[in-house]
Formats: C-alpha cells, sequence, structure tokens
C-alpha cells in the first residue's frame, strides 16, 4: 500500500510540472522603417528621380500609418501584434517615428511572413482619437469621411517649372452622375489595403531579440500597374476617388523586407 504522503507529493510533483501559467518563451521584435527610391535609400528635397512616366520629381516628406502588424506562424495561426495599440504612426522627417519596439511578447517559434494593413481601417479610423500632433496633423475632414489621412506624400515634379504633388491617400467618396456637391456624396471608400511584405520570414527564440527592416519603395507607387504621370494626374488626389485607387493598386508592391537580424 502506498504512504498517503507519498500519494500527495507526487500529486504536488506533477502539478508543478504542468503548470498552466508558465510563461510561454518568447522573444522581442523592433521594426525600422526604411525609405528606398531605386534600390536605394531615399534622398529628399532633391530632383534627382524619374518616375515610369518621365516625370523627373522629387519628395519633400511623407507620413503614414499602419496597423495591425500580423505574424504569420508556420502552422496556420496568426499573432496580431500590440493589440491594445495597434496603430503606428511614421513620419520621415521624425527620426523617432522610424523604430518601432513592439511591446508585446513574441511567442517563439518559426513564422513564414509578415503583413500589416497600409492606413486604418474602418472600424478604427474614428475622428478624434488624435489630439496631439504629429498624429493629429493628419486629420482627414469631417464633409469627406473624417478620420485620418492614411498618407501624406508630399513632392514636386518638374513641368518646365517645379510643379507641387500632394500625393494623399484616405477616405474617398461617390458622387452621383454631374455632381461633386459635398451634400450629395451617397458613398464612401475605405481605401485601406493589406501589405503582405514577400520573403519575410523569420525564428525567434526564447529571449532573443530581432531587428527587422520594412521597407518602402517610394518609386512603386508610381508604376505598378498603373503608370503615374503628374502632368495627367494633376497636383492633389485628395478628393479623387480614381486616383486614390490606382494609389491603392499601386501600393501592393511598395513594402518590402529588408534586413531580418
Amino acid at each position: 500500500m502506498v504512504p498517503f504522503l507519498m500519494v500527495l507529493t507526487l500529486l504536488w510533483a506533477c502539478c508543478k510540472t504542468d503548470d498552466p501559467g508558465k510563461p510561454e518563451p518568447s522573444g522581442k521584435l523592433i521594426f525600422n522603417f526604411l525609405h528606398y527610391c531605386d534600390g536605394s535609400p531615399m534622398i529628399f528635397d532633391t530632383t534627382m528621380y524619374v518616375n515610369e512616366a518621365g516625370n523627373p520629381y522629387q519628395v519633400n516628406e511623407i507620413q503614414y500609418f499602419i496597423t495591425d502588424i500580423t505574424l504569420h506562424a508556420a502552422d496556420g495561426k496568426k499573432v496580431v501584434l500590440n493589440k491594445e495599440n495597434d496603430i503606428y504612426y511614421v513620419d520621415t522627417d521624425l527620426p523617432g517615428t522610424h523604430k518601432w519596439q513592439v511591446a508585446d511578447p513574441v511567442p517563439a517559434g518559426t513564422y513564414t511572413g509578415v503583413s500589416f494593413t497600409f492606413g486604418i481601417p474602418q472600424a478604427k479610423n474614428q475622428s478624434f482619437m488624435y489630439v496631439n500632433p504629429p498624429e493629429s496633423n493628419m486629420v482627414w475632414p469631417e464633409f469627406l469621411g473624417g478620420g485620418y489621412h492614411y498618407m501624406k506624400l508630399n513632392g514636386k515634379y518638374v513641368d518646365s517649372v517645379l510643379r507641387p504633388f500632394n500625393f494623399h491617400l484616405g477616405i474617398g467618396q461617390i458622387y452621383p452622375p454631374n455632381s461633386h456637391n459635398y451634400d450629395s456624396i451617397i458613398a464612401f471608400v475605405h481605401n485601406d489595403f493589406e501589405a503582405i511584405l514577400p520573403n519575410s520570414g523569420f525564428t525567434i527564440t526564447k529571449d532573443q531579440v530581432i531587428n527587422f527592416d520594412i521597407v518602402m519603395n517610394i518609386d512603386e507607387w508610381f508604376k505598378d500597374p498603373h503608370t503615374w504621370d503628374h502632368k495627367l494626374m494633376g497636383n492633389y488626389t485628395m478628393e479623387n476617388q480614381d486616383a486614390m485607387q490606382k494609389m491603392k493598386e499601386n501600393g501592393y508592391n511598395v513594402f518590402t523586407a529588408g534586413t531580418i537580424r
């Protein structure tokens, strides 16, 4: 007959080994946001680039939001990072925004890729949720759908003289035929989209810190599948859903994974 104390000891040992409160092994991720053009780091404020349509141009500044960075695990599961604070703002004029140290621990394991929403999806794009700059400077007018710009990409192109362009993406509007009156808007179009980073798989181990570079390839905004001619498209994209639809479709190839280390 097994002594009573021995039974208790065995039960205690089993409970200790299978402790459900024991934390799973995890590591940390740091995302670095880089901005390239023609395969090299973007040089701002100088007219040294030529787009697919043959327009010489320069870029002065870029501001944008990304949401719901998602890790795709090898077993098919998805891990959404920073669920409590999942909208991140990047500004080329503010170096402090170029690095995002993710607060959430990342479960150790192998991930086949990374994706995110470019912009802010409808359910989260709430007016007045930012009261301080720089994010509050991204406000999108209430009469045009409210919330915030997904992106402001501002620059200049050559058309005998240097002309400004505001390549802005946000909520679009649908008007009835032969009308462009704000009071006649019949629908809003949410132009956020999923960016899937090619070749973005990685493995993270217990207590490992991984730096992951996300690259915006700026030249891609202007060439695939739509060749963007600034002279034809005009200086402004805001309030022009046809233009923003082309931007959205060109955006699928804009982001790539850089160095993962």
